[in-house]
């Protein structure tokens, strides 16, 4: 049987990426996950505008097969009373997907934020720029320029006072980009708010804690999954960025029980995962090699990156192969995986630093072409020593 490789891809936001297809190939990717991120959230995606997409793809010379991502409407993760009508254009839009040729589809099921960060630019020793989360940033805003009512109460009495020195020393300059860049959006995010939008927004989900915020996800997944089935689509989960609850607001797909909860509850083939590496990563108690192994059936995409945790729950995005992770075990394990089902696994690279030329450029957070590049080389390397150790019995 011959080695099975991941499929490499790189993410990419259409036509308006600062990173155009051409580059994307010169770096060494075979594809592209991407979406219509110009549609807004809960509408049918319409075949034609999904084929005029693949086209642009296509005569660039790469391929698309995985969507990243169809996002989840919030009246479906609060079961609002519209929630009947978006599950209908939920799968409607699966199965203009299909018709194109696509077979995974990733989405999310976090309140409101998508993954969030507190700097988009924090430099590293080497001069290259990372993204970085601090969770007294977080407190800082959360319980002194939001002022969410009964935000302290979610914060340990020092981080509470960490938050209060932090927003004593910063001006109203650093008030408005520390609010920006927490919740106005970043990239494949598909909303942003302003302090009073996103309070206001909070709101909804008053009545919807962990419990029913599962419940709500397993409905969605019951609904959908039977119409994946049937047009040969495989839904995948992204995990909590981080993976742990931020300004009141519940997450229940952070752990490994919580994906297993959700895998016994739809047992279908269709309910998969996207397995990222960082996300899960943030928590200490989460064994990335072992979750490969245990879940693997299951997953249908990866996103592998790094981050290194930092005391009091801060942490950075690492080099592709340092950090906290052992990101050789974990490419180890998926060598394992394919090679078990005999399948590839798209992979990107996810979240490079922004490095040499494209710290002069402008770029989307996360999304400069240097330093996927570089990771992608890293990883793509690594996984063809692996097997070729395992090709000569080592």
């Amino acid at each position: 049987m011959p080695s099975r490789l991941m499929t490499q891809a790189m993410r990419w936001f259409g036509p308006s990426d600062p990173i155009p297809l051409a580059h994307i190939r010169q770096a060494g990717a075979t594809e592209v996950v991407t979406a219509l991120h110009h549609l807004p959230n809960g509408v049918v995606w319409p075949r034609a505008e999904i084929a005029a997409h693949r086209a642009l793809i296509e005569a660039a010379g790469l391929a698309w097969t995985t969507v990243e991502s169809v996002p989840v409407h919030e009246a479906i993760k609060t079961a609002g009373p519209e929630r009947d009508e978006l599950f209908d254009n939920y799968a409607a839009t699966l199965r203009h997907l299909a018709a194109e040729g696509i077979t995974t589809v990733t989405y999310n099921f976090m309140p409101l934020l998508d993954w969030t960060r507190t700097d988009l630019a924090w430099e590293l020793p080497d001069g290259a720029r990372a993204l970085r989360f601090e969770l007294e940033a977080v407190a800082a805003y959360d319980i002194h320029i939001l002022r969410r009512p009964g935000a302290a109460g979610d914060y340990t009495p020092e981080t509470i006072e960490a938050a209060a020195r932090r927003h004593a020393a910063m001006d109203d300059d650093a008030r408005r980009h520390l609010e920006r860049t927490i919740i106005a959006g970043l990239p494949g995010s598909e909303e942003s708010f302003t302090s009073g939008q996103f309070l206001a927004a909070i709101q909804t989900y008053a009545d919807t804690g962990p419990e029913r915020l599962r419940a709500n996800h397993i409905a969605f997944l019951e609904a959908m999954c039977p119409v994946a089935e049937e047009c040969g689509i495989q839904l995948v989960v992204h995990p909590d960025d981080p993976p742990f609850p931020i300004f009141g607001l519940p997450r229940m797909v952070s752990t490994e029980a919580d994906v297993t909860a959700l895998f016994d509850a739809v047992p279908s083939a269709a309910n998969g995962l996207c397995f990222c590496t960082g996300s899960f990563g943030v928590r200490a108690d989460n064994d990335l090699p072992g979750m490969v192994q245990r879940l693997g059936s299951r997953i249908g995409f990866f996103h592998l990156r790094s981050v290194q945790r930092e005391p009091n729950g801060a942490f950075h995005e690492a080099a592709h192969l340092e950090g906290s992770a052992d990101m050789v075990e974990v490419v180890d394990e998926i060598v394992r995986l394919q090679q078990r089902e005999n399948r590839s696994i798209v992979m990107r690279p996810d979240h490079g630093h922004q490095m040499i030329d494209d710290l002069t450029k402008v770029t989307n957070p996360g999304y400069s072409l240097l330093g996927r590049m570089r990771g992608l080389a890293e990883l793509r390397g690594l996984e063809r020593g692996l097997l070729h150790r395992k090709a000569n019995g080592r």
